[in-house]
């Protein structure tokens, strides 16, 4: 049978951004694909500059999220200083930004996700770079300090990641969520059903069909010049 590599990552309050545009910072209601790689590389000591390391994780790995639990969406209001805008006139940086005498002041929004729970099963697809023994030791000991999407949102509960053999993703989720080491039916108030995705053509490969599939922009295309490509996400069907 395949071999998965399960952790969880868990947070009082998680930001999973959407496309941002202007003052407006919206949150899924579920990570995305590059975020979760993202994190996976910060626990590995991958630099952002590093185009073919995360080129590597992206074609190498597939991905499915359990969504045990999610609670109420936050927002967050707060200033931010900006330089005014004038034609002609770009930035490379946010130093550069705040460089300029002439700062005027905005409000910010910032949307949250409190009360988070989410399980991932990792697998390999081909020739890979690290084996998933080597990401489940970055995971318990990660170069950089991992966060569930923003540096304010800092997880509550090891990652605890596990190696299992199982038929499908989706069965592998189940196992861990029935019998993983985190306390999450104490710990959080789980929702009647928890929602499984994967990348549509991974689920098409184990044979999965889905309830839906959505479009999202979270596959990651270079990390150094923040850009990332639409992917086809299926919804599997709520499992009780």
């Amino acid at each position: 049978m395949p071999e998965f590599l399960t952790f969880a990552l868990a947070a009082p309050l998680a930001a999973m951004g959407e496309i941002a545009v202007g003052e407006r910072r919206g949150s899924w209601a579920r990570p995305g694909r590059s975020a979760v790689l993202g994190l996976i590389a910060g626990c590995l000591g991958i630099d952002r500059e590093d185009d073919d390391a995360h080129a590597a994780l992206e074609a190498g790995y597939g991905l499915a999220l359990r969504v045990q639990n999610v609670g109420a969406l936050l927002a967050d209001y707060h200033t931010a200083q900006v330089p005014p805008a004038r034609r002609g006139r770009r930035f490379a940086t946010r130093a550069d930004e705040l460089s300029v005498p002439d700062l005027e002041t905005i409000l910010s929004r910032r949307d949250y996700r409190s009360e988070m729970l989410c399980l991932v099963a990792m697998w390999r697809r081909a020739d890979t770079r690290w084996s998933l023994d080597e990401i489940a030791e970055a995971l318990a000991a990660p170069h950089y300090v991992p966060y569930f999407g923003r540096k304010a949102c800092p997880l509550m509960l090891p990652m605890a990641a596990q190696r299992i053999e199982a038929v499908d993703p989706v069965a592998a989720l189940a196992d861990r969520a029935e019998r993983g080491p985190e306390p999450e039916r104490h710990l959080l108030r789980l929702r009647q059903a928890a929602t499984v995705t994967m990348t549509a053509a991974d689920a098409c490969d184990f044979g999965l069909h889905g309830q839906r599939v959505e479009i999202r922009r979270d596959s990651v295309a270079s990390r150094r010049r923040w850009q990332f490509a639409l992917r086809k996400e299926a919804i599997l069907s709520e499992i009780s």
